[in-house]
């Protein structure tokens, strides 16, 4: 059996950008060939697309966690990592995208209609790009981006233009069988109506679509039965059908009475107060329906409805209902203003906009905030000291320095960017020229790092694979060379 699903949670995780790559060409005879090392890919994004074939979020019920693919690596020979495959998802035609928080993200109404909900991670560039006049060969390459991880809320509101709404077993599953293709469940129990059930209705040239809403009782608003769950099916139709049972038997049941209660609770549920009403009296084929139908129909035609005596079972008077729910739905599409093409809006950057703005916090640090200096920490191996030093400059002419002194941060205070804490040196980077050094290390950081250089490991080295007799013969070599030198300071 099918299951009817209008409201799940998405896990939603876009692909990381791939690692620039670190290389140096060589070949035979050129043993510095210069730096050849390739980028690595963008990440994948996630998208949302509206398809008429999906009809409902099931399949998000039980897959609730999607991902797009990661972005390749770089590679040496200036070989560029391939880019990760995007995610497409198909919702259906009326799916509303929020935040776990209630914010509406995206209304997706239109087949085609596409939201990209998780943007993939830029790829880190390697050391070829980042090459220039004065760092001719990088011991370094930008790590890729990660993608944007985020939780989405997908609620579907079906998209019709004809509601039908009543109290359970009114007839509404049977209206739709009968004037449409649809083929709900219909049993003589109440709530046989589980899930809204959609129909296309023709009439002569008019065409449109009904839903069937599962029945209302007092209270639904407030989340009494299956009213509130479904009551949001019908926000976005034109045209709303009172379906009355005038054959009920059910005692303080009459048709006025339940119009009265339909009305409070679409006015509690709000929103559908400017939505034109039909009235449906429904099962006339029952003498005492048919008798009932007859006294209120004047009461109902004086609160200003338009009343119709219809009998699903034998079809009296359906042909009269629904092209009065045609001539309605053609009067409501007429009273929506034409679609206007999407204006492109430019948005110039202010002259005194630097990108990113520093607070200073409660407890003494202080908190960079921006696009660029965030993705460059993201970016940046903190496990090399070129690519730190490089990161320093790149902040440094981006004013990052600058704005810290002006706000009052002094040597030592705690600096955070992004999910990095830093301790800030004004005087490591203000005004310093990068002087090229070996690969992977920065002179204006040797002070604060604890690795050795490469002469240092090398002198060990060399002090470990020392043999004792080495030692001893060196020993006696120098005592030589003392004494000789003594007889030169003689003479």
């Amino acid at each position: 059996m099918t299951t009817f699903v209008d409201r799940v949670v998405l896990h939603l995780q876009a692909g990381d950008g791939g690692h620039g790559c670190v290389s140096i060409h060589r070949e035979k005879f050129k043993p510095f060939g210069g730096p050849d090392g390739g980028n690595g890919g963008h990440g994948g994004s996630v998208s949302l697309v509206v398809d008429p074939q999906v009809t409902t979020l099931l399949d998000f019920h039980y897959r609730p966690h999607q991902k797009a693919d990661n972005g390749k690596g770089g590679a040496g020979s200036n070989r560029d990592g391939a880019n990760g495959r995007d995610l497409v998802i198909k919702v259906p035609n009326g799916t509303v995208v929020q935040t776990p928080s209630g914010e509406v993200l995206a209304d997706l109404v239109g087949v085609g209609t596409t939201f990209e909900a998780a943007r993939g991670g830029r790829g880190g560039r390697g050391n070829a790009a980042l090459a220039n006049s004065r760092r001719k060969a990088p011991g370094f390459a930008e790590l890729g981006e990660p993608g944007d991880r985020l939780d989405v809320v997908l609620e579907l509101k079906s998209v019709a233009d004809v509601g039908l709404v009543g109290f359970p077993s009114a007839g509404k599953s049977s209206l739709i069988s009968v004037i449409s293709a649809a083929k709900p469940k219909i049993a003589d129990y109440p709530f046989t109506t589980l899930v809204p059930n959609l129909g296309v209705v023709r009439v002569d040239n008019h065409t449109f679509t009904v839903a069937d809403v599962p029945g209302l009782i007092p209270g639904a608003a407030r989340g009494k039965g299956l009213g509130l769950e479904f009551l949001r099916h019908i926000e976005r139709c034109a045209v709303l059908v009172h379906v009355v049972d005038t054959a009920t038997l059910e005692p303080g049941r009459d048709p006025l009475a339940d119009i009265d209660t339909l009305e409070a609770e679409l006015a509690e549920y709000g929103g559908l107060t400017d939505r034109p009403r039909l009235v449906a009296l429904n099962k006339i084929d029952v003498p005492d329906g048919r008798d009932l139908a007859e006294i209120v129909r004047a009461d109902l035609q004086e609160r200003g409805f338009r009343v119709f005596e219809v009998s699903t079972a034998t079809r009296e008077g359906l042909k009269e209902l629904t092209y009065a729910m045609a001539e309605l739905v053609e009067q409501a599409r007429a009273a929506v203003p034409p679609a206007e093409p999407t204006r492109i809006v430019l948005r110039p950057k202010a002259v005194d906009d630097a990108g990113f703005t520093i607070t200073a916090e409660e407890d003494g640090s202080f908190t960079v905030r921006g696009g660029r200096p965030e993705r460059w920490v993201k970016q940046t191996n903190f496990d090399n000291d070129e690519a730190v030093g490089f990161l320093a400059d790149r902040l440094a002419r981006l004013g990052v320095e600058e704005k810290l002194a002006k706000a009052g941060a002094q040597a030592g205070d705690l600096v955070r960017i992004g999910d990095r804490e830093f301790d800030w040196q004004p005087t490591l980077y203000a005004g310093a020229d990068f002087v090229p050094g070996n690969r992977g290390t920065d002179v204006r950081l040797e002070e604060k790092s604890s690795r050795a250089n490469a002469a240092e490991r090398l002198a060990a080295r060399k002090a470990r694979r020392r043999r004792p007799e080495d030692e001893l013969e060196s020993g006696v070599a120098d005592e030589a060379d003392i004494e000789a030198d003594d007889d030169e300071d003689w003479d």
